[in-house]
């Protein structure tokens, strides 16, 4: 059979060309998305009268058909008609009749794929904000579990000064509030509406745009028609956001798998998240965290790759622009996933605090506090920056902490120690001595919990307010 829009052609697709440019083998799942936006269209040529009411009812009725089909998996997809809107118009048409190709009345298939891809995608936005509310979640929990465990803070890899583990987990706690913010704020462009701009320059037919708009739940419609059908910005900002969220689940990553070898010991994965080795049967692999950290660059390839693919496109559609899909389709695939495995793998991962101790008291992290000790005294900081360091060195040379140290000993470097300097190197007074906003002291610790808490339920309350959109 001809092509739905053969007529202007007097050979047939090249099987190849139909090969090569057909979308159909992944653009399918927008199919429900297809059906959505086909039957408030259908719904709104009615109510302008540009097709008979009878004809109306007959293509919702058939488009039911097909989206049972569709949800039954019984869908014959077929390569030569190309993509999820021919594929289903052509089932459409085989169903009802030629009254299903009225269906296509005063839109185009660059209004129409668009809206798909709005429709596919703010579903999966509120998907992914409910699912870094519940990695929040699972991050709150431990925290608030270790409230009183210290861990030696790091810079550079090297142990710089000791914190509350809680205050290491909630820097994350914070990214994914950061991550949530940008597809809630994201989700307003997204919830823009194309269709009735046509192939570019609108359409003859007097649609009510507004009125589709209101039957799909979008909260405005583009402005420009040209716009409308060339903007893939959405899908830009949507694999920019899940990079930054892969970027962050990829840090987190990287010390799990840290934490939980056997040079630290901090941290236990659940055998469940973990592999073992087909040779060495003592291994214990941290397999979940590795994967996801290295699909980080899966999700960053896809972005710079649409990137590439718009940067000097002209106005308006190009075929170009199909490559649009793959690449934000593979971002949800790799991003749900990773998200859905990372929560249990937090809530059940078991904290070795007494290791995390012996850590913190075999280091040389207390060193800062010295210093102060000292400037409280009256010393300049340089001075004690230079007093302190002399001390270490010392410590080093005699296979010593400081907290081993006489006050003979640390006097030797300082006249200005007194016995008040074994309290302030106690690693829990180190922690709360921190006691600023946002600082390591377990009261400030304590407080971020209450506030992420908040932010969580408000995070939820959009979830359930957008639910709709999931559906």
């Amino acid at each position: 059979m001809s092509k739905l829009w053969g007529g202007r052609f007097t050979k047939q697709t090249d099987q190849l060309v139909e090969r090569y440019t057909a979308s159909i083998t992944f653009d399918q799942v927008m199919a429900e998305e297809d059906i959505e936006g086909s039957l408030a269209h259908v719904t709104m040529l009615g109510k302008c009268g540009i097709l008979p009411e009878a004809d109306v009812e007959k293509i919702k009725d058939g488009l039911h058909q097909v989206l049972q089909q569709i949800r039954r998996g019984d869908m014959d997809y077929s390569v030569s008609d190309e993509d999820i809107h021919m594929n289903i118009e052509k089932t459409l048409i085989d169903l009802i009749g030629p009254v299903g190709g009225k269906l296509h009345t005063g839109r185009s298939r660059n209004d129409q794929v668009a809206t798909d891809m709005h429709l596919y995608l703010r579903k999966r936005v509120v998907m992914f904000v409910d699912l870094l509310g519940q990695l929040q979640g699972a991050l709150l929990k431990q925290a608030e579990a270790n409230l009183d465990t210290i861990v030696p803070g790091y810079t550079h890899l090297q142990r710089a000064q000791p914190i509350l583990f809680a205050h290491h987990l909630m820097a994350y706690v914070s990214m994914f509030e950061r991550d949530i913010e940008r597809f809630v704020d994201s989700y307003k462009r997204i919830n823009t509406l194309p269709l009735g701009a046509g192939a570019l320059a609108g359409t003859t037919f007097a649609i009510d745009r507004h009125f589709v708009a209101a039957e799909l739940g979008f909260d405005r419609v583009y402005e420009n028609s040209l716009d409308a059908v060339s903007d893939r910005d959405f899908i830009v900002e949507f694999l920019s956001n899940s990079s930054l969220v892969m970027m962050h689940l990829s840090r987190l990553c990287e010390e799990l798998v840290l934490w939980s070898s056997t040079e630290f010991q901090f941290v236990e994965l659940d055998d469940a998240f973990c592999t073992g080795s087909s040779i060495m049967p003592q291994k214990k692999n941290p397999d979940v965290a590795e994967l996801v950290r290295g699909k980080t660059g899966r999700v960053y390839g896809h972005l710079v790759g649409m990137l590439t693919v718009l940067k000097a496109l002209p106005l308006a559609y190009n075929k170009d622009m199909q490559e649009d899909k793959e690449g934000m389709f593979d971002t949800v695939e790799t991003l749900e996933g990773a998200l859905r495995l990372f929560t249990p793998m937090v809530e059940t991962m078991k904290v070795n605090r007494d290791r995390m101790r012996q850590a913190v008291r075999q280091d040389f992290s207390n060193a800062t506090d010295i210093a102060d000790f000292l400037v409280n005294k009256g010393l300049p900081f340089r001075q004690a920056h230079e007093v302190i360091g002399k001390t270490v060195l010392y410590c080093i040379q005699q296979n010593k902490y400081l907290l081993d140290l006489s006050l003979d000993e640390f006097r030797q470097f300082s006249t200005l120690f007194d016995e008040r300097i074994y309290d302030v190197l106690q690693p829990e007074n180190v922690v709360n001595a921190r006691d600023v906003y946002g600082g390591t002291a377990a009261v400030q610790v304590t407080a971020a919990i209450e506030r992420a808490g908040s932010a969580l339920s408000n995070t939820l309350s959009w979830v359930q307010q957008h639910a709709s959109t999931r559906s």
